[in-house]
């Protein structure tokens, strides 16, 4: 894993993997591997989801300070579509957006700190997303954007005209425009995600 990635950055995570002809070992998270890339969070809560539809897609979500959640994400099940969008107040990259593809072929993973907003988009029928946060969830810190907000202009691979599967409560979501963001800006702006990592 590179080491060069600036603390707090969103970050694509591309684990090696071993090989033979029974098949394959991966190892998706280690302490030190990671603290070499700068992320040093505890992680306290796995989450797992299965979305069965096609284009399912579920967010922008997050949790507001005091209890902010840093998220590393993979995908075990199928392909989807990652995305993280900066929502730190201050921030020069404030309401730009970075994606990847994630998925159980190629063992990818996003890791998406505090000050981001989350959400991904099924590619196929059946996909399962497990992710890691730092924070136990809190339902009055529970919050979001809309994933479709003409502001940010997210590329959603999806067909023209597709309608996604979504929350009643996603539908809901504010506009970035109508979000007080309470997220500190920590110097490290939103960058461009490497092919690989």
């Amino acid at each position: 894993m590179s080491s060069d990635t600036a603390p707090g950055a969103v970050q694509l995570i591309v684990p090696k993997r071993f090989g033979d002809a029974r098949g394959w070992f991966t190892e998706v998270y280690s302490a030190a591997a990671f603290a070499k890339r700068g992320i040093t969070c505890q992680f306290v809560q796995d989450n797992h989801s299965l979305s069965q539809p096609k284009f399912t897609l579920r967010g922008m979500h997050f949790q507001t300070p005091p209890h902010g959640q840093d998220k590393l994400v993979r995908c075990i099940r199928g392909r989807i579509y990652d995305v993280a969008v900066d929502v730190r107040r201050d921030s020069p990259t404030y309401g730009q957006w970075v994606g990847a593809e994630l998925s159980a072929e190629n063992g990818h993973q996003l890791f998406v700190p505090v000050g981001f907003a989350h959400a991904f988009l099924t590619l196929e029928e059946d996909c399962e997303v497990s992710y890691k946060v730092s924070g136990q969830y809190a339902p009055e810190c529970d919050g979001g954007i809309r994933w479709d907000d003409p502001a940010i202009g997210i590329d959603w691979p999806m067909p023209e005209g597709t309608v996604p599967e979504t929350s009643d409560k996603d539908k809901l979501l504010p506009l970035l425009a109508d979000f007080d963001s309470p997220f500190e800006y920590n110097g490290v702006p939103l960058s461009p995600l490497p092919v690989s990592a």
